[in-house]
C-alpha cells in the first residue's frame, strides 16, 4: 500500500490541494497556520483551549506580534480552529506543536505529546503524514509517537508517514519569518522523509533533510544547548568581572571586534523561552540511559538557573547599603517577558526573580508594556497588572530592577527618577552611584 498512499499524498501536497492540520495554536502553531493559509492550503487548527479557539475564529490573536488583521485574513481564506479532534481525519498533513516542559524534578514531561498522539490515534487514516515539531530528546518520535500512530493497525512508512521537524521560531525578530528560516526534516523511513519534504517544501524556502528522526531531534538540542552553554559562560564571567570591578558588557563589545573565532553572547538575569532553559535537561536525562554524565552541559544549566538568585542578592545588598531591607521595600521589576519586545512569558527568569522578592517580603510591582496583566501560568501566580512608568511612580520605588530591556521603555526617564536602579541587561553604561550592575 506504500506507493498508493505516498503518491496520492505527495500529489495533494505538491498541488496545494491537501488539508493541513496543526495541533497546538500557540507561538509555533499560529505562524505555521498563517503561512500555509497564505499560500493556498486549507488549514484546520486544533487546540484544547476553547477560549483560544473562539478568539481565533473571531479573528483575534492572543499573541502580540501576530495581528488581528492577519488572523481575520486567514479566516477569510478558509482557516478555522476547533476543539474537535475527530476532524483530524480531514487532514492530509498533521503538525504537532505542543509544549514539552520539564516536570518538578527537571525531567522531560512528554505528556502533551503522548496525550495528543493518543487523542488523534483513533482518527488517523492511510495517506497522512504526521510531523512532530516540539523540542524533545533523540528517540521520542520512534519510541513514543510511532507506537501510538500504529495503534489501530496503520503501518508507519507504508500507510502513514512520520517525521520530526523541529520548530525554529524567533518571535518578534524582524529579520526572519516562518518561511525564511531553514527547516530540518528527518523521516522514520525513506518514504516518510519524502512525505515530510513534500509537507514543508511549499511553505519553507529551504529544507535541510537529515537521515533520521533521531538526527533531527539531536540537531534541535545542539542548536539550543550551544546557546545555553555560551550564555552560561558569559553569565559566570559577569560574576567574576563584577567582583573585579570590570564592566562585562564593555569586555564583550571589545571582544566582538575580533573578526573571527568569537561570537558575542550577553548575560542577563537568567534564561527564558520555550527551548533554551529546557533543552539541556532533555539531553542530560536521555544521556543517562547510555551511561553518560553530561557534566559540561549540566554545569551551564546550573549557572543559568542560579542567575535570578544572583540578581536578588545584588538587589538585597544594594538596599542594605541604603539601610533598607527587602522586606517592606517598594520594588518594581521592569520587563517580565523572557526577552525584549515580546509578550512571551515562558520560563521567564523575571518570574523567578519576582517570586524571590515576594517571598522575602518585598512590596512588589512590575511594568511591562507587552504584558498588561500577569498571565495564567502552570507554576506561577501573581495578581498583578503592569504599572505605567511616570516620574512619580519611579520616584516612589525603593528599587527598580531592569530585568527585560524592552525598546518601549524610556530609559532616560528611568535613569533620572529611579532612586536605586539594578541593571541586569547593561543598558546603563555610565558609572553612577544609584546604578548597580547585576
Amino acid at each position: 500500500m506504500t506507493r498508493t498512499s505516498l503518491n496520492t499524498l505527495l500529489q495533494k501536497l505538491s498541488e496545494r490541494q491537501a488539508v493541513i492540520g496543526i495541533v497546538g495554536l500557540g507561538y509555533v502553531g499560529q505562524p505555521l497556520a498563517l503561512r500555509y493559509t497564505e499560500i493556498g492550503y486549507r488549514v484546520i487548527g486544533f487546540d484544547l483551549d476553547a477560549t483560544k479557539v473562539q478568539d481565533l475564529n473571531s479573528g483575534h490573536s492572543s499573541i502580540e506580534h501576530i495581528s488581528d488583521a492577519r488572523i481575520a485574513e486567514a479566516r477569510q481564506n478558509g482557516f478555522e480552529a476547533t476543539t474537535d479532534f475527530s476532524r483530524i481525519a480531514e487532514a492530509d498533513g498533521i503538525m504537532l506543536c505542543v509544549p514539552t516542559p520539564l516536570n518538578k524534578h527537571r525531567e522531560p514531561d512528554l505528556s502533551f505529546v503522548t496525550d495528543t498522539c493518543d487523542q488523534i490515534a483513533d482518527h488517523l487514516r492511510a495517506g497522512q503524514v504526521v510531523a512532530l515539531e516540539s523540542t524533545t530528546y533523540p528517540g521520542t518520535t520512534k519510541e513514543e509517537v510511532l507506537p501510538r500512530l500504529e495503534k489501530n493497525g496503520l503501518k508507519v512508512g507504508e500507510d502513514i508517514f512520520a517525521v520530526y521537524s523541529p520548530e525554529r521560531e524567533d518571535p518578534a525578530n524582524p529579520d526572519f519569518t516562518t518561511n525564511t528560516i531553514p527547516k530540518v526534516v528527518g523521516g522514520h523511513t525513506e518514504a516518510c522523509l519524502k512525505a515530510g519534504i513534500a509537507l514543508y517544501e511549499q511553505a519553507i524556502d529551504k529544507l535541510v533533510p537529515v537521515s533520521s528522526t533521531e538526527t533531527a531531534e539531536m540537531t534541535k538540542l545542539l542548536e539550543n544547548i550551544h546557546r545555553a552553554v555560551n550564555i552560561g559562560l558569559v553569565n559566570e564571567m559577569k560574576i567574576v568581572a563584577d567582583r573585579m570591578g570590570i564592566d562585562i558588557f564593555e569586555v564583550i563589545d571589545a571582544a566582538a571586534t575580533k573578526p573571527f573565532g568569537f561570537t558575542p553572547y550577553y548575560p542577563g538575569p537568567g534564561l527564558g523561552g520555550h527551548c533554551i532553559p529546557i533543552d539541556p535537561f532533555y539531553l542530560t536525562w536521555k544521556a543517562r540511559e547510555y551511561g553518560i554524565n553530561t557534566r559540561f552541559i549540566e554545569l551551564a544549566g546550573e549557572v543559568n538557573t542560579a542567575m535570578p538568585e544572583y540578581v536578588f542578592g545584588k538587589l538585597a545588598n544594594a538596599l542594605n547599603e541604603q539601610r533598607k531591607a527587602v522586606r517592606g521595600s517598594k520594588i518594581m521589576v521592569l520587563g517580565i517577558a523572557y526577552k525584549k519586545n515580546v509578550d512571551d512569558m515562558r520560563e521567564s527568569p523575571s518570574v523567578t526573580l519576582m517570586e524571590l522578592i515576594r517571598d522575602n517580603g518585598g512590596d512588589l510591582s512590575y511594568s511591562d508594556p507587552h504584558v498588561p496583566d500577569f498571565p495564567t501560568m502552570r507554576e506561577h501566580f501573581f495578581e498583578l497588572s503592569s504599572v505605567a512608568l511616570t516620574p512619580e511612580v519611579l520616584a516612589e520605588q525603593d528599587a527598580v530592577v531592569l530585568a527585560t530591556n524592552h525598546d518601549a521603555f524610556d530609559y532616560d526617564l528611568i535613569k533620572k527618577h529611579a532612586k536605586l536602579l539594578i541593571d541586569t541587561r547593561g543598558k546603563f553604561r555610565t558609572s553612577e552611584q544609584h546604578i548597580v550592575r547585576a
